[in-house]
Parts: structure tokens; C-alpha cells; sequence
């Protein structure tokens, strides 16, 4: 057993807190104990509870410690070979009775860079289907469409956090950050200490926004509408930045033209945010040098969220907020590895480095690193909720990796219903979740702390997590499960087990790419605290300029750091994640302010003549053909489900605190479940008066698509018209029983954040129970 301190992150979320791991004893096996680590600038030492208690997951007594096959209906017991064989030949009856697209790969936005990059390949070269997404494409789907139509590039946040708290307003949309990533909420709490001012739009009075200078709460499914009668009283009152729109951008006449149709007085009607509220967010956004757009998954997770988020950015470039030092728009990305994970392949219509599939270059790029012919490469295939909606009946057989749709997916009763209807169900994952109960076999794969990767933050950081402790007897990597199958298919090279050799490939295949990691290696990761993407593998004359101009723009950062929207040689630019008490409370223990002058960069420098990285975006030129970012005209229309008379009520979802995703891992730890034990509806006195909702007891809520159950939760800090129930739980109380699968049209995003519902009292016997969890002792 290794003795000495790990330096590594957390996996929880795509802040990717740092942290220190330390073995310790614990019977026959051995546990890991997180320490501070203040050196990694992100979060400077502070953690959540749930990156506190992570380590709970390596216990035997809540994973999976074994395979798994089905015998006569009945998970049981088996060894590595048999399950690999059963898998194998479950794929490959499949592929030779209804052909190579009748199999199914699903995977993951927790995954390493070198998982998602191997599970794409692996569905590509092994198994030669189309048909491969991952649940990523239900987080950050909508704001990757959106950045790319209008710059060119998807970087979830397009300059690192530490800008934050020296811009001059920050509008936050539909993200409750104090509860969903604890730890960066210094960086709101410093911006208002230098006088910068906090904008929130939530249709709930959340924790975060408690924290804002001024609160909008529009109604579910508004936030389009919004942003376009923002942007009519900045044109109306005559605060655009003509000199920028005329330099930087195209497509101003036909965006001003829709936002124009969006006058004040309308948009208050579709929104319920007044006029005085409109104007004075406004007024706030403008009269400051610098401000900032971040979007999550509020307006991002409906069937126009591509447009939407277009809005928002439209309002950056209508006012000069983009592509500027401490202005812009970004996507607080979710998942822990949501960027990477959504950069190297396991999207329906991608190739590494963020290549298109039906680009022909890109496959003749990628299929010499790979070997193969690039006619063999399949075409783009189904979105994740349609690859998922076909199972049964196009996709006969599926592999799933680091997901749980039982539980995530939109219309989870039907979800669930396909899942079961499969020929042939493998899982790997670290607990047997409720997808994986389902399975024919279950594999046991390795987490965190037992094994090394890379991961890209929201910021796009690419990082080093290593491993700091060896994993039980009978566990194996992902990375080892895709070689055995691959040979087991008859593709004997080309899957390596070894993550450093995955990453040296990975290097090759992304050169020239939009995501370029060619220039990145896992020394320079060690040693640099992270390494921003773009980073080819050598820089040229314009990236030292953009670096000195940054230098002098006073940006702070390790000297050297490139800020600009391409990377050198002129190309186009710009281990599985999981999840205290109370997260919010347990951020104040950090070392130091955010922010300050560790750099974005943290604490190494680029070795000698290597591309330094990219830690901010844009700020000569945009990643489209002609350097210029591009407005998207849009307008106002309705959620694909608006309340009626039998569905009066509108319906949003969301997190908590102490709960994670699909909570198959954070449910298993009683620290967590102590403070967040089961569901909940969230609904105003207004409201449960008129239903007679008493608070605790039980209340259903009855959705064209199914019903779900949970205690009534009686607050005036949700709007009248509104309903929540937080996603994290299973059974009576699964609140994706009722989410809608409507579909943006572009980046093919459900739409989770709104539908339309009713509420009827229940008997006491009908109230929802957690499922009960795995106990960590």
C-alpha cells in the first residue's frame, strides 16, 4: 500500500477540486483520507461535503466488489472471463443477426479523457456502430451549440474562474451554484467585495440567490424571452457598442431586427419580471467596463435552449462583452469531466479534439492515428434520449459506462421500459445502480483514487488525477474492460490498458483539432497544476504577442499564458466522476480569497519553447472562418408542454447540496443522506392553500407521462405558478418519471427544466421512500 500523499482531484463536479489523498489502514484493505490541497488555484483547499466524504465509496461494503451475470433471472457471481465472454458474445449474436447498428454505446460525462476517448473508438473500430452518446448530451448540450454557432468553438467558460471576481456584473442564469459547486462561490462572494455587481435569474429564491444584488424570477421556459427584451432596452436606450459590432461581429441587423419585436411591456407578460426590474438589469450590466454572461443548465435544458443561449450571447456582443479581458459568455459546465467528456468521441457526431464525423479531413485525421480505412468509420448517429427511445427495437444490444438513465433520463418510466426490453444489457460502474440492476452482466470498474487520468474543468483545465490507492481484488479499469472485449471481437491492438499510452494517443489524434491536447503531456500536467486547451504541440509568433499583450492588459496569470482564439499553426480554435452535511457551510475552511495573484495557471510555468496553453479565449479574434463571432437572430416561443387546464402547473427540476446526478453514489454515503434523505415538492402557501397541501405530507404530481410522489415542502421562495422536485432519487419519487423528452432541434437537449403538471393530495401510505441505500457503516 502507498504511504505518501496524493495530490489529485475530486470527482465529483467540473470545478475539479483539488485535493490531498492519504492511505490509511482499514482492516484488509485500505481507505483513502482527504486532506487540504490550497495549492491548486480553482478551489485553494476548500472542499463540499460531497468531495469531503468521496472516499466513502471505496468501501467494499458499497460497491461493487465483483461481476455480475444473470442466471435464471437473478444477478449472481461470476468470474472476469466468463462475464467478458457473455458480453462479448451478447454484442457479437447481435452485430451478426441484425447488424453492427443494432448495438449500442452509452457512456458518460464522469469518464476520464481517456475513457470517453477509448469508448468512442471502441464503438467505431470494435464494433463498427453509429449508434454511441453519452448523458453529457442532457447537461451542456444546448450551450455547446450555442457557443459554436456564435464563436466558432465550445470552451465551456472561455477565460478561468479567477476573471470572476474582477468583472463589473456577472448576470447568472438558471444556475444555483452555492449548492450545486459550494466551493466557487468565493469567487461571487469577491466580486461583490470589489464592487462588481450579482445578477440572478432562477424562478426560485435559491441559496445563490440570496446572494445577488438583484433577483429576476422568471417563469419556467421564459429565459429566451428574457434575454431578447434585455437586449431591445439596450438598443433602446442606446447602449450598444457600435465600434465592436462593426469590428468583431456579423449578423447584427437580423438579431437587433428580433430583439426589436421583444418590447419591455411583452416580455414582462411572458415573464412576469417587470419593467423596472428589466431596466435596471440593464443599467447594471452596462455602466461597468466589464461584465459576464455564465448560463447552467436552467436555460440550457429545454427543447429552444440552443436559442436561448444564443440570446444571452447576443447580449455580450451587442454591449462589447466578449472577447474582451473580464467580459464574455460562459456555460458553467455539470459533470465532472462534462468538458472532456463532451471533446473526444463518445458524442453521436464527433471524432477527438472535437472534430466533426462528417467532416472528411477529420476521419482521414483520425483514422491514420487509428489505423483503419476512413470509409470504415461510421456516420453520426442518434442523440442520446433517441439512441436511448430505440432500444428494443433498432438497438437490439447496449454497453453503458458511468450512467444511470434509469433514474436521469427524461420519461424514466419509459426509459426504463426500453431498458428492459433489450436483447442484451452490460453495465460497468462502481455501485449496481438501478440501471445496472437491470443488466444481463455487471462489470466492477475501478474509481478515482485507484487509478490515473486526466480530466478538462469547466474552464477548460486539463488535469491530472492520480492514483493513490490499488483497488480490491476482482476490479478491473474501464480502460482494461474495452481491451478484453475489443480482442474478444477480434481487434487484438489498438485498446491499451495503460492511460498515459491512451493520453500519448489521444495527443495525436486531437493535433490540429479544435480541442487541440497535442502539446499536453501528464509531466507538464504534474507540473503546471493543469494546462488550458487549446495547446498545440508548438506555438508560434502570434501566441507569444497575445501572451505579452495579456501580460500588459494587467490579467494577471503565470507569464506566458496565451490569451487568444486560435491556437498555433493557424488551426480553427478559440476514472469516472462521482459526486456534509451541508456543502455550503464546509467552503468556509479555504485557503485564501479567489482571485488573487496565484495565476490561472497555478504554480508551474511551460517548459521552454512549448505552447503555454490558452487560458482565456477570444481576445483577438473569434474561431469562425472570418475571426468575427456571429449573432443569431432569435424570438420568443413557447415550451413544447405549456400548462392547461388539466395540467395547470409548471414543473422544474433541479439539484440539492448533498445529493449528486442520479445520486447511485451520493445516496450510498449516510453523511450525505443524513442531511438530504429523499424527495421533495417545493411549492408556494399560495398554491398548496388551493390544494389543501399540508408540509410533510405526501403530494403527487401527475405529469402526462407518469406520476411521482413526495413530501409536500411549503416556501415562499418558489414562484405561485411553479413546482420543484429535485432528480437525485428512484421509485415514487422520481422526478424524471415526468420530465417531457421534447427535443432542441440543434443540439437535441430534452427539456428537463419545464413541463406541465397537476397536484393531487395522496393518502399517507402512498408518500415516497427513498430506495434504501447501500449503508457505509
Amino acid at each position: 500500500m502507498q504511504t505518501s500523499v496524493t495530490p489529485t482531484h475530486c470527482p465529483y463536479c467540473a470545478l475539479q477540486c483539488g485535493m490531498n489523498l492519504t492511505p490509511v489502514p482499514d482492516g484488509g484493505g485500505s481507505v483513502v483520507e482527504v486532506t487540504e490541497r490550497a495549492d491548486f488555484p480553482v478551489n485553494r483547499g476548500a472542499l463540499c461535503g460531497k468531495g469531503r466524504t468521496a472516499p466513502a465509496l471505496l468501501s467494499p461494503a458499497v460497491r461493487l466488489t465483483s461481476p455480475l451475470v444473470r442466471r435464471a433471472g437473478v444477478l449472481e457471481p461470476a468470474g472476469w472471463d466468463e462475464a467478458l465472454d457473455r458480453i462479448a458474445e451478447g454484442l457479437s449474436r447481435t452485430r451478426t443477426e441484425h447488424g453492427p447498428d443494432a448495438c449500442g454505446v452509452f457512456g458518460g460525462g464522469g469518464l476520464t479523457n481517456e475513457k470517453a476517448y477509448t469508448l468512442g473508438k471502441f464503438a467505431r473500430v470494435a464494433l463498427g456502430t453509429s449508434q454511441i452518446d453519452y448523458n453529457g448530451r442532457f447537461c451542456m448540450s444546448s450551450a455547446a451549440a450555442g457557443g459554436i454557432k456564435a464563436f466558432g468553438l465550445d470552451r465551456g467558460l472561455p477565460f478561468p474562474l479567477e476573471d470572476i471576481p474582477r468583472t463589473g456584473c456577472v448576470i447568472l442564469v438558471g444556475s444555483n451554484l452555492v449548492e450545486t459547486m459550494p466551493p466557487a462561490l468565493r469567487y461571487l462572494t469577491e466580486l461583490r467585495e470589489n464592487g462588481g455587481k450579482l445578477i440572478v435569474v432562477d424562478p426560485r429564491r435559491t441559496r445563490t440567490a440570496e446572494q445577488a444584488d438583484l433577483h429576476l424570477a422568471p417563469r419556467p421556459g421564459t429565459d429566451l424571452a428574457l434575454a431578447l427584451g434585455l437586449l431591445h432596452l439596450v438598443v433602446a436606450e442606446g447602449r450598444t457598442d457600435e465600434a465592436y459590432i462593426q469590428e468583431r461581429t456579423s449578423g447584427w441587423e437580423e438579431a437587433r431586427a428580433a430583439a426589436m419585436a421583444h418590447w419591455p411591456e411583452y416580455v414582462e407578460r411572458i415573464t412576469g419580471v417587470s419593467v423596472p426590474q428589466l431596466r435596471e438589469t440593464v443599467r447594471l450590466f452596462c455602466e461597468p467596463e466589464s461584465a459576464m454572461v455564465l448560463t447552467a443548465r436552467g436555460p440550457e435544458q429545454q427543447s429552444k435552449g440552443t436559442d436561448t443561449v444564443g440570446a444571452w450571447i447576443n447580449l455580450c456582443l451587442a454591449t462589447g462583452r466578449a472577447g474582451r479581458p473580464f467580459s464574455g459568455y460562459g456555460c458553467l459546465t455539470g459533470q465532472g469531466n462534462g468538458q472532456g467528456g463532451r471533446e473526444h468521441g463518445q458524442k453521436a457526431d464527433q471524432l477527438p479534439g472535437y472534430r466533426k464525423l462528417d467532416d472528411p479531413a477529420a476521419r482521414r485525421h483520425v483514422a491514420e492515428v487509428w489505423g483503419v480505412d476512413p470509409d470504415s468509420l461510421p456516420r453520426p448517429g442518434r442523440s442520446a434520449y433517441e439512441l436511448l427511445d430505440a432500444m428494443g427495437t433498432d438497438i437490439r444490444a447496449l454497453l453503458l459506462m458511468a450512467s444511470n438513465p434509469v433514474v436521469s433520463a427524461p420519461r424514466a418510466a419509459h426509459i426504463e421500459e426500453r431498458l428492459r426490453s433489450l436483447d442484451f444489457l452490460a453495465v460497468a460502474d462502481v455501485v449496481l445502480s438501478e440501471t445496472a440492476e437491470l443488466a444481463d452482466v455487471v462489470l466492477p470498474v475501478t474509481q478515482w483514487a485507484e487509478e490515473t487520468g486526466t480530466t478538462t474543468n469547466l474552464e477548460g483545465r486539463v488535469l491530472l488525477r492520480r492514483q493513490a490507492i490499488t483497488p480490491p481484488d476482482g476490479i478491473r479499469s474501464d480502460l482494461h474492460v474495452m481491451h478484453e472485449l475489443a480482442a474478444r471481437l477480434g481487434v487484438e491492438k489498438g485498446f491499451p490498458t495503460d492511460p498515459e499510452e491512451v493520453f500519448e494517443e489521444l495527443r495525436r489524434a486531437s493535433a490540429g483539432g479544435p480541442a487541440d491536447y497535442s502539446g499536453i503531456t501528464y509531466r507538464r500536467l504534474a507540473e503546471e497544476n493543469g494546462v488550458f486547451w487549446p495547446c498545440p504541440l508548438e506555438p508560434d509568433g502570434s501566441a507569444a504577442q497575445e501572451a505579452e499583450r495579456a501580460g500588459e492588459a494587467g490579467e494577471g496569470g503565470t507569464p506566458g499564458a496565451v490569451a487568444t482564439g486560435r491556437p498555433a499553426g493557424g488551426a480553427a480554435s478559440g476514472g469516472r466522476s462521482a459526486t456534509g452535511t451541508d456543502g455550503v457551510a464546509d467552503v468556509v475552511a479555504g485557503a485564501g480569497p479567489a482571485g488573487t495573484d496565484t495565476g490561472p495557471t497555478g504554480s508551474g510555468a511551460a517548459p521552454a519553447g512549448a505552447h503555454p496553453g490558452t487560458p482565456r479565449l477570444f481576445l483577438d479574434r473569434f474561431a469562425t472562418p472570418d475571426g468575427r463571432a456571429r449573432f443569431v437572430a432569435v424570438s420568443h416561443r413557447p415550451l413544447a408542454e405549456e400548462p392547461d387546464d388539466e395540467y395547470p402547473v409548471l414543473l422544474t427540476t433541479g439539484r440539492v447540496v448533498s445529493q449528486y446526478q442520479s445520486g447511485a453514489q451520493t445516496r450510498r454515503v449516510d453523511e450525505l443522506n443524513a442531511a438530504a434523505p429523499g424527495p421533495f415538492v417545493e411549492l408556494h402557501p399560495r398554491l398548496a392553500e388551493r390544494l389543501g397541501a399540508v408540509e410533510g405530507e405526501p403530494l403527487a404530481v401527475v405529469s402526462r407521462r407518469g406520476r411521482a410522489v413526495a413530501p409536500a415542502r411549503i416556501t415562499t421562495s418558489i414562484r405561485p405558478d411553479t413546482v420543484f422536485m429535485p432528480f437525485h432519487w428512484p421509485g415514487a419519487g422520481r422526478a424524471n418519471t415526468l420530465t417531457n423528452p421534447a427535443l432542441d432541434p440543434t443540439s437535441r437537449m430534452p427539456e428537463f427544466k419545464a413541463c406541465a403538471v397537476r397536484l393531487e393530495r395522496v393518502e399517507q401510505d402512498e408518500r415516497a421512500e427513498p430506495a434504501a441505500p447501500e449503508r457505509t457503516g
